[in-house]
């Protein structure tokens, strides 16, 4: 893996290219005959350096001309008292700019599950409330991480306490004129375990959080998991990624869009045809890699009964990439400030890619 001091003068160039890239395609943007087949959006996570709230998130969508943004917790509000909420859903219409939002966990039992907000069905109650505010037409929900594959009873008795969780909210939604959004979250849930979750929620009120990222830390082709869950997706969370052969596995690492191996135009136009009118949220995370040792029987003992052929095009896959370069801060410079520069400009380089071909 390479390790490289990323020069100031060189960073500062690479962003005001991407900035600029952003804003001269914008218009081009406006005069494409496909605009309304593709919203573009920001997940928030993807400038999480900034620690910016709701508003100011808001305002930064809007000033790189998007459509939508994805704050996907309630972590991103003030307050959710109603009359904070009531001036974010003023501030994001006046900018023309539709929010989504995320209720977190929907399993008790995952290690990353915190009753901040109270029982799973008390959060995902308050999901309803907040997206009722914001004109939300979905709440975002996951069950947790990679590792609670190996927790006891497996992913499966997580994907059992999500189920009722969704379901005993199920009323609730419904009422409300909402539907749920299942993220596949950190490698925790596979196309099929997703689609078995839906299906024993009720496809009728619960659909997909797609995240291809993610599909990927699961051993799993993201053109592939758009086919299979495509006709279910309500919401989107999208970067690039690559991958690469290891002593006991593989290595992965997220990119900006187009720097990695997914076929950008392919996969948006694919992604066109299987969701139309589903925003296609940017969350760009990159500049780490994570290990994938699929060879060793611990890592594959959080996924009993996946044969060789349920990873064939992932392992082809590993055999295209190579380790990208990692950026690290100059010498003197803060490596705080450096991080929040590059998160900004990993993303703008995303949207202005994504926009050559929207």
């Amino acid at each position: 893996m390479v390790h490289q001091a990323l020069s100031r003068r060189t960073f500062l160039q690479q962003s005001g290219i991407a900035a600029a890239g952003s804003a001269s395609s914008g218009i081009a943007r406006a005069q494409s005959p496909n605009r309304a087949k593709l919203q573009l959006g920001l997940d928030a996570h993807s400038v999480r350096g900034m620690k910016w709230k709701a508003i100011p998130l808001i305002e930064y969508a809007a000033e790189q001309k998007l459509d939508a943004v994805l704050l996907n917790g309630f972590h991103y509000f003030e307050s959710l008292d109603d009359a904070h909420l009531r001036k974010v859903k003023e501030i994001a219409d006046s900018r023309g700019i539709q929010i989504r939002i995320g209720a977190g966990g929907v399993s008790e039992g995952a290690s990353s599950f915190k009753p901040t907000y109270g029982t799973p069905e008390e959060a995902m109650i308050e999901g309803i409330r907040v997206a009722l505010a914001l004109g939300s037409p979905t709440v975002n929900c996951r069950i947790g991480s990679i590792g609670d594959r190996y927790r006891p009873g497996g992913i499966e008795a997580r994907i059992a306490e999500a189920v009722t969780t969704l379901k005993a909210t199920k009323s609730r939604a419904t009422d409300a004129g909402l539907k749920f959004a299942f993220e596949n979250h950190a490698g925790d849930t596979r196309s099929e375990e997703v689609l078995t979750l839906i299906e024993a929620a009720g496809t009728d009120f619960c659909g997909v959080m797609l995240d291809p990222g993610n599909a990927l830390w699961a051993m799993e082709d993201p053109m592939e998991q758009l086919q299979k869950l495509g006709p279910h997706v309500l919401c989107s969370s999208v970067r690039d990624y690559t991958c690469w052969p290891s002593e006991d596995g593989a290595m992965f690492q997220w990119t900006a869009i187009g720097d990695g191996l997914m076929e950008v135009a392919a996969y948006m136009q694919r992604f066109k045809d299987l969701c139309p009118g589903v925003p296609f949220f940017v969350e760009t995370i990159s500049n780490q890699a994570r290990p994938i040792p699929f060879l060793t029987e611990a890592f594959m003992a959080g996924f009993p009964g996946l044969k060789v052929t349920d990873i064939t095009s992932f392992l082809k896959l590993c055999r295209r990439g190579k380790p990208p370069e990692i950026l690290t801060a100059p010498e003197g410079t803060d490596p705080r400030v450096f991080d929040q520069q590059l998160q900004k400009a990993e993303f703008e380089k995303s949207i202005a890619t994504l926009r050559t071909h929207a």
